[in-house]
């Protein structure tokens, strides 16, 4: 998928934060709800949260990977 103009990055930049912080609610709520169902309290709280947070920043990493051979793409198409 390609992004449609230079006009619209500012949509993808704004999407980076909300996609970490949804990926570690996520991730948390996750392991809050399988510690309560389990008994486990705190580890599965850790453990989805831990892999909450990695998941978002390699999210981002992903995105920002994207958005520069795009950029490159461009510089050497002109």
């Amino acid at each position: 998928m390609k992004w449609p103009a230079k006009n619209t990055r500012w949509v993808m930049f704004s999407s980076m934060g909300m996609e970490l912080g949804l990926s570690v609610v996520v991730g948390f709520l996750i392991g809050s709800w399988l510690d309560g169902w389990l008994g486990t309290d705190p580890w599965l709280l850790l453990v989805f949260g831990a892999a909450g947070i990695i998941a978002g920043y390699r999210s981002i990493f992903r995105l920002l990977k994207k958005v520069q051979t795009e950029q490159q793409e461009e510089e050497s198409g002109k």
